[in-house]
């Protein structure tokens, strides 16, 4: 399938994660309020530490190797026996120690409930094998199957969760949405690859695998491990806050986010086929895409903080304001970052390099955490997170710059920066006189305008090729009609 079909296929898959979210959290959030939503995620942050252990570097790893052999029934089979076996093995030693410290720590056995649903959704990632499909570059089943049982899952939180102490419900239907993804991929992975003993060799892949699972165990200590560490120092109330701001921020990064997991194949493919030229072509498409779309989406946001949060979240979530205010930017930051991990570092197979650039996020990370946590609570988690995420992103520049000479693009960001600055100016003076209407007008009226200003400046000023071919594609769509 065609790269341009793939993409076509992540982002209606990236929409749905988008979309989705906006269906059930404004209704889970006002259910089950701001301290239930925070009990759940600080107890999904701790399942996620066991899923890191369980799937270490697979879905990185995993992608990159399938996409390598997947021309070969031998070498597909080989590949995919072994990498199975071996999240197999990491995974049973997960599931042993989640048991263990669940009765063993009070606030794990406070909710020890909640813990053994978070022991299914263990299991059930290890039978996801997301990284098999991204591998073999089945976007079209992975968006038809998520899509599918999305809809059903969003039919149980309506029909099952009706009040405060429902939040338990939630967490399991959560849960339940991963297994059945689970049981539909490996029941139909057997259409392409074969679980076949004789073939199994985790050798090989030992080294990567843990190079790999260290890079997203130290990632965690400056992400998730700032909602655990939060629930531990702090209470349910302030992980709602903090976890609200942090949703929609991934909702709308995952616009991005997209983009990398699909192109992230056919960069290991042009790098093994020594087309480099072709190789940073794709990689500055990329680049002008975060730019052009992302900054004026992180100036919407950070300056209507109050109204989306109270939109998406209802009262209640006054708290998650300024969080959210802090952490809007790292849609730049971590989407650029995202373009030099996932799209290079990891294809050029710079994992040594990707781990030790972790290490400094996961020292900045820690270090400001028992220093600003305790006294600034949910802020103080949203400070660390950018920091930490800025000095990955110096750090991992100075590599790209030394393995592939690609210096920063500071003119096409100069340019994307100086061409909204007017834009923040807009929406202010729009939105001062207008902060006491009803919250959807003032959101509406400035989504307008901000739609009005960016389209205007990409196609009349800038004359930016991306828009303009967009603009194109959807013309001659309604001329067939």
């Amino acid at each position: 399938m065609g790269i341009k079909k793939n993409i076509l296929y992540t982002s209606v898959l990236t929409t749905s994660n988008y979309l989705f979210p906006l269906i059930i959290y404004p209704y889970v959030s006002r259910v089950l309020g701001v301290e239930n939503i925070g009990l759940c995620n600080f107890i999904d942050s701790v399942i996620n530490y066991f899923i890191l252990i369980s799937m270490m570097g697979v879905n990185i790893m995993g992608t990159r190797q399938i996409a390598i052999d997947k021309a070969q029934d031998q070498s597909l089979n080989k590949a995919f026996s072994s990498l199975l076996w071996l999240t197999f093995i990491t995974t049973a030693i997960a599931f042993i120690l989640l048991i263990i410290l669940t009765y063993s720590i009070k606030e794990l056995n406070e909710n020890k409930d909640l813990m053994w649903y978070g022991a299914i959704k263990l299991v059930s990632n290890f039978l996801l094998i997301e990284w098999f499909y991204k591998g073999i570059e089945e976007f079209k089943f992975i968006t038809i199957r998520t899509l599918i049982v999305k809809i059903i899952y969003i039919v149980f939180i309506f029909l099952l969760v009706k009040e405060r102490k429902d939040y338990s419900i939630y967490y399991l239907l959560s849960v339940l949405m991963i297994t059945a993804n689970a049981i539909i991929n490996i029941s139909y992975s057997r259409h392409f690859a074969s679980f076949v003993v004789r073939l199994v060799s985790i050798k090989p892949y030992i080294k990567s695998f843990i190079i790999l699972g260290g890079y997203f165990f130290l990632t965690s200590l400056y992400t998730t491990f700032n909602i655990v560490y939060l629930g531990f120092v702090s209470n349910d109330t302030q992980v709602g806050y903090y976890t609200t701001a942090a949703k929609l921020y991934s909702i709308l990064l995952s616009l991005f986010s997209g983009v990398s997991t699909v192109i992230m194949p056919r960069m290991s493919n042009l790098l093994a086929q020594n087309k480099i030229e072709e190789f940073k072509s794709l990689l500055s498409k990329t680049t002008d895409y975060l730019f052009t779309f992302g900054i004026p989406l992180v100036i919407f946001t950070t300056i209507l903080a109050p109204n989306i949060i109270y939109l998406i979240s209802g009262p209640g979530y006054e708290g998650a304001t300024t969080p959210m205010r802090i952490i809007m930017p790292l849609m730049i930051i971590i989407g650029y970052e995202q373009i030099q991990v996932i799209q290079c570092l990891m294809p050029l197979r710079k994992d040594k390099n990707i781990i030790i650039n972790s290490g400094v996020g996961a020292v900045v990370g820690i270090l400001l955490n028992l220093l600003l946590v305790k006294h600034l609570l949910a802020v103080g988690s949203a400070i660390t997170w950018f920091i930490a995420e800025l000095s990955i992103l110096v750090l991992s520049q100075i590599i790209m710059k030394r393995e592939l000479n690609v210096n920063f693009p500071s003119k096409v960001f100069s340019k994307a920066v100086g061409s909204n600055l007017p834009l923040i100016f807009i929406l202010i003076l729009i939105y001062l006189p207008l902060r006491n209407y009803e919250n959807v007008i003032v959101l509406g009226v400035c989504l307008v305008v901000t739609i009005i200003y960016f389209i205007s400046v990409q196609l009349f000023i800038l004359k930016n090729p991306i828009l303009e071919h967009y603009l194109f594609v959807v013309k001659n769509k309604f001329k067939r009609y």
